[in-house]
Protein backbone atom coordinates (compact mmCIF):
# COMPACT_ATOMS: atom_id res chain seq x y z
CA UNK A 1 0.00 0.00 0.00
CA UNK A 2 1.51 3.47 -1.13
CA UNK A 3 0.99 5.78 1.70
CA UNK A 4 2.19 8.66 -0.46
CA UNK A 5 -0.31 10.49 -2.33
CA UNK A 6 1.75 12.86 -4.79
CA UNK A 7 0.27 16.15 -5.89
CA UNK A 8 1.46 17.48 -8.60
CA UNK A 9 1.26 21.42 -10.41
CA UNK A 10 2.95 24.44 -9.90
CA UNK A 11 1.63 25.27 -6.32
CA UNK A 12 0.65 22.92 -3.34
CA UNK A 13 -2.22 20.73 -2.98
CA UNK A 14 -5.18 22.98 -1.63
CA UNK A 15 -5.62 21.09 1.49
CA UNK A 16 -1.79 21.76 2.58
CA UNK A 17 -2.71 25.99 1.89
CA UNK A 18 -5.56 25.81 3.66
CA UNK A 19 -3.70 23.69 6.12
CA UNK A 20 -0.61 26.00 6.51
CA UNK A 21 -3.11 29.42 6.10
CA UNK A 22 -5.31 28.23 9.50
CA UNK A 23 -1.90 28.27 11.78
CA UNK A 24 0.51 31.19 12.35
CA UNK A 25 3.29 29.27 14.37
CA UNK A 26 5.99 27.64 12.86
CA UNK A 27 9.40 25.40 14.38
CA UNK A 28 11.94 26.70 11.97
CA UNK A 29 15.29 24.14 11.77
CA UNK A 30 18.71 25.69 11.18
CA UNK A 31 22.02 24.29 10.91
CA UNK A 32 25.12 26.25 11.86
CA UNK A 33 28.13 25.83 10.41
CA UNK A 34 29.79 22.93 12.55
CA UNK A 35 26.74 21.21 11.46
CA UNK A 36 24.93 21.54 14.63
CA UNK A 37 21.03 21.59 14.30
CA UNK A 38 19.15 24.15 16.07
CA UNK A 39 14.94 25.49 15.92
CA UNK A 40 13.23 28.23 16.56
CA UNK A 41 9.49 29.54 16.81
CA UNK A 42 8.60 31.87 14.87
CA UNK A 43 5.27 33.84 13.53
CA UNK A 44 4.28 33.55 10.12
CA UNK A 45 2.29 34.65 7.16
CA UNK A 46 1.80 32.16 4.03
CA UNK A 47 1.23 33.57 0.38
CA UNK A 48 -0.51 31.21 -1.78
CA UNK A 49 0.79 32.82 -4.60
CA UNK A 50 4.47 32.24 -4.22
CA UNK A 51 4.17 28.70 -2.15
CA UNK A 52 6.29 31.09 0.54
CA UNK A 53 6.23 31.53 4.28
CA UNK A 54 7.30 35.47 4.92
CA UNK A 55 8.34 35.68 9.06
CA UNK A 56 10.63 37.89 10.78
CA UNK A 57 13.38 38.01 13.17
CA UNK A 58 16.38 39.81 14.18
CA UNK A 59 19.43 39.02 12.34
CA UNK A 60 21.66 38.43 15.54
CA UNK A 61 19.92 35.46 16.84
CA UNK A 62 21.09 32.37 16.46
CA UNK A 63 18.86 31.10 13.72
CA UNK A 64 19.29 34.64 11.84
CA UNK A 65 23.05 34.45 12.10
CA UNK A 66 22.75 30.37 10.91
CA UNK A 67 20.53 31.72 7.86
CA UNK A 68 22.54 34.06 6.80
CA UNK A 69 25.23 31.35 6.35
CA UNK A 70 23.29 28.98 5.30
CA UNK A 71 19.88 29.34 3.11
CA UNK A 72 18.47 25.81 3.49
CA UNK A 73 16.21 25.52 5.59
CA UNK A 74 13.67 23.02 7.19
CA UNK A 75 10.17 24.05 8.95
CA UNK A 76 7.16 22.19 10.71
CA UNK A 77 3.75 22.92 11.20
CA UNK A 78 1.63 21.13 13.09
CA UNK A 79 -2.01 20.63 14.87
CA UNK A 80 -1.74 19.50 18.60
CA UNK A 81 -4.19 16.96 19.11
CA UNK A 82 -3.89 13.82 21.69
CA UNK A 83 -6.34 12.02 19.18
CA UNK A 84 -4.58 10.17 16.71
CA UNK A 85 -7.24 10.37 14.21
CA UNK A 86 -7.01 13.95 13.80
CA UNK A 87 -2.78 14.14 13.45
CA UNK A 88 -1.95 17.02 10.96
CA UNK A 89 0.85 18.83 9.88
CA UNK A 90 3.77 19.60 7.44
CA UNK A 91 6.56 19.46 6.88
CA UNK A 92 8.76 22.16 4.48
CA UNK A 93 11.95 22.29 2.87
CA UNK A 94 13.42 25.28 1.44
CA UNK A 95 15.19 27.97 0.92
CA UNK A 96 15.07 31.47 3.08
CA UNK A 97 16.47 35.02 2.32
CA UNK A 98 16.48 38.50 3.67
CA UNK A 99 13.84 41.10 2.20
CA UNK A 100 15.27 43.89 0.87
CA UNK A 101 14.13 47.45 -0.24
CA UNK A 102 11.43 48.05 -2.82
CA UNK A 103 10.89 44.21 -2.46
CA UNK A 104 9.67 44.66 1.05
CA UNK A 105 6.54 46.57 0.76
CA UNK A 106 4.41 43.83 -0.32
CA UNK A 107 5.93 41.31 1.94
CA UNK A 108 6.08 43.63 4.64
CA UNK A 109 1.98 44.12 4.09
CA UNK A 110 1.45 40.71 4.43
CA UNK A 111 3.07 40.09 7.57
CA UNK A 112 1.52 43.48 9.34
CA UNK A 113 -1.80 42.39 7.98
CA UNK A 114 -1.14 38.98 10.13
CA UNK A 115 0.57 40.46 13.04
CA UNK A 116 -0.05 44.39 13.26
CA UNK A 117 1.97 44.61 16.27
CA UNK A 118 5.25 43.45 14.62
CA UNK A 119 5.05 47.32 13.26
CA UNK A 120 6.56 48.63 16.62
CA UNK A 121 9.40 46.29 16.40
CA UNK A 122 12.38 46.84 13.83
CA UNK A 123 13.74 43.66 12.77
CA UNK A 124 14.15 42.02 9.83
CA UNK A 125 11.77 40.13 7.25
CA UNK A 126 12.49 36.62 5.66
CA UNK A 127 11.16 35.03 3.13
CA UNK A 128 11.24 30.68 3.40
CA UNK A 129 10.14 29.52 -0.45
CA UNK A 130 9.12 26.07 -0.19
CA UNK A 131 10.36 24.08 -3.05
CA UNK A 132 9.48 20.72 -0.50
CA UNK A 133 6.28 19.96 1.49
CA UNK A 134 4.82 17.01 2.80
CA UNK A 135 1.53 16.84 4.75
CA UNK A 136 0.63 13.79 6.86
CA UNK A 137 -3.40 14.20 7.47
CA UNK A 138 -4.80 10.75 9.45
CA UNK A 139 -7.97 11.79 8.03
CA UNK A 140 -7.64 10.55 4.39
CA UNK A 141 -6.14 7.24 6.40
CA UNK A 142 -3.49 6.35 9.21
CA UNK A 143 -0.22 7.08 7.74
CA UNK A 144 -1.08 9.36 4.52
CA UNK A 145 0.92 11.75 3.09
CA UNK A 146 0.66 14.52 0.27
CA UNK A 147 3.65 15.44 -1.04
CA UNK A 148 4.35 18.49 -3.42
CA UNK A 149 8.11 19.62 -4.80
CA UNK A 150 8.34 22.74 -6.47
Amino acid sequence: MNRYIECPGPFPDERMVKFIMEHHVMTLATVSQNAIPWCASCFYAYDPGTASLVFTSDETTRHGLEMTGNPLVSAAIALETRITGRIRGVQISGKVRKILGEESGNWSSLYLKNFPVAALVKTTLWVLECEYIKMTDNRLGFGKKLVWHR
